[in-house]
């Protein structure tokens, strides 16, 4: 049986009609839900200034799923890490650690989205070095020692339940990709296809080769009973909400969209590309068996503001229909 994932980002836009408050309240519940069923992770990122509301503070979120958990781990792929103060962000990792008793997984990103940086009034150009400075204090931080910064003597406490703390780098760009080799405790890579980059940058370095990827299901999978044509025309604009917006973001940022999130506005272009599935009960099953035990299969049930009773039809149908077939 593989690794089954929760991912959310907690937009919700306003044509779709759910606010929220009840989002964030049906995410909580299905994270629970999912941990009382041996989910071995959720995951969630980092956006600002999104009209869509997509989550800007997962730490604080993390921490939320920590007091509905007792199993699952929590993965942060990626924080905005340059954004923090970083002596606030060295504590609020700390605590949301121990919120989660040691199952928090974060990954730190430079950021690609210029807006942002002008809004906290962080230095865009400079992100790389600034990240690898990041790095250093945080470790420096979670040793809860006394220690100079910026000419003021400073503290962090608590320190972090994991001890180390480990601190993985994201990235898709050469030099992200060899700073994560470099100095990161491991590389989340955007793109699955990035990943035999790094191992390359880790041996070309003399560090371990961390192995091949494990297989990763697509992006978003939807398993239900109801009729494929019909589920394909009510997820289609929360899919297309997702794939313009991520296109715009890396289109502004790099001059291209980068990834599966080419924008689209063909039914059959999203269905056939592979990212996204709708599955029965059976196909999920037959998925999850080729992932083997490393895999990951994806669950996506609120994306971009799908409605969470719809969300739960799926999850239930899932609990009842897939894993006694795997088991």
């Amino acid at each position: 049986m593989p690794r089954f994932v929760l991912n959310y980002d907690l937009r919700h836009p306003a044509e779709f009609g759910v606010s929220g408050r009840d989002l964030y309240a049906a995410a909580l519940d299905q994270i629970a839900w999912a941990d009382g069923l041996g989910f071995s992770m959720v995951a969630f990122g980092e956006h600002h200034q999104s009209p869509d509301g997509y989550i800007p503070s997962p730490l604080v979120f993390a921490a939320a799923v920590g007091g509905r958990t007792r199993r699952i781990r929590v993965r942060v792929s990626v924080l905005l890490g340059l954004l923090y103060n970083p002596i606030r962000l060295a504590e609020e990792i700390a605590v949301a650690d121990l919120c989660l008793g040691g199952r928090l997984d974060v990954g730190i990103g430079v950021g690609y989205v210029r807006d942002d940086f002008e809004m906290f009034g962080a230095d865009y150009d400079r992100r790389g070095p600034a990240l690898e400075e990041l790095v250093a204090l945080l470790r420096q931080a979670w040793t809860g020692e006394p220690f100079d910064h910026h000419g003021r003597r400073v503290r962090v406490t608590p320190r972090p339940a994991q001890d180390p703390m480990p601190i993985n780098l994201g990235g898709s760009v050469p030099r992200a990709i060899e700073r994560a080799a470099r100095i990161g405790d491991g590389y989340f890579p955007p793109m699955p296809a990035l990943w035999s980059r790094y191992r390359r940058a880790c041996t070309d370095l003399g560090r371990a080769d961390p192995g091949p990827l494990p297989p990763n299901g697509p992006i978003f999978t939807w398993v239900t009973r109801e009729d494929p044509d019909t589920v394909w025309e009510r997820l289609t604009p929360h899919i297309l909400h997702q794939i313009r917006s991520y296109a715009e973001w890396t289109a502004a940022a790099y001059g291209e969209p980068m990834g599966p999130f080419v924008p689209t506005k063909v039914l059959d272009d999203v269905r056939q590309g592979g990212a996204y599935r709708v599955l029965t009960p059976e196909e999920a099953v037959e998925l999850a068996r080729g992932l083997g035990p490393d895999g990951r299969f994806n669950l996506s049930p609120l994306l971009a503001g799908i409605d969470p009773a719809w969300s739960w039809e799926m999850l239930r149908c899932f609990e009842r229909e897939v894993l006694p077939n795997l088991t």
